[in-house]
């Protein structure tokens, strides 16, 4: 059941948080970005906030989400509608999202995880590309 406590910033919240997946012990991964990573908030000098998403360990599956953000109520629905329809954090990361708004947050929290799926290998030859692409 998706809440929201409308202060300043306001603070949103879907599904399992840290301390209730642990006292269920359900293994998960967490990730967490900053709203200072969001071009658009620090745009708006609204830079202050995060969200953390938690997902099941190994997994894009979407346990929960909390945002304390401005707007964080509106940016909460694409959580909600993900979980309900059992679309991944990947496939969020995938979704193209109007540039620049609040709602990148969500495709950054896909983002990380999609770093995470990369192997050994991969990460050392996508690192070899890059270096040798910035010559």
């Amino acid at each position: 059941m998706p809440w929201c406590t409308y202060t300043d910033p306001e603070v949103a919240h879907v599904g399992l948080g840290e301390k209730e997946a642990k006292q269920k012990n359900i293994e998960d991964d967490f990730f967490f970005v900053s709203l200072e990573d969001v071009d658009r908030a620090v745009v708006e000098s609204e830079d202050a906030g995060f969200a953390k998403v938690l997902t099941a360990k190994g997994s894009d599956k979407i346990l929960g989400a909390t945002i304390v953000a401005p707007y964080a109520g509106d940016l909460l629905h694409e959580f909600v509608l993900a979980m309900s329809a059992k679309i991944g954090l990947g496939r969020i990361a995938s979704t193209i999202h109007a540039y620049p708004t609040f709602a990148e947050l969500a495709r950054k929290a896909g983002d990380k995880y999609n770093k995470t799926r990369l192997s050994p290998r991969a990460k050392k030859i996508f690192s070899w590309l890059y270096q040798r692409a910035r010559r």
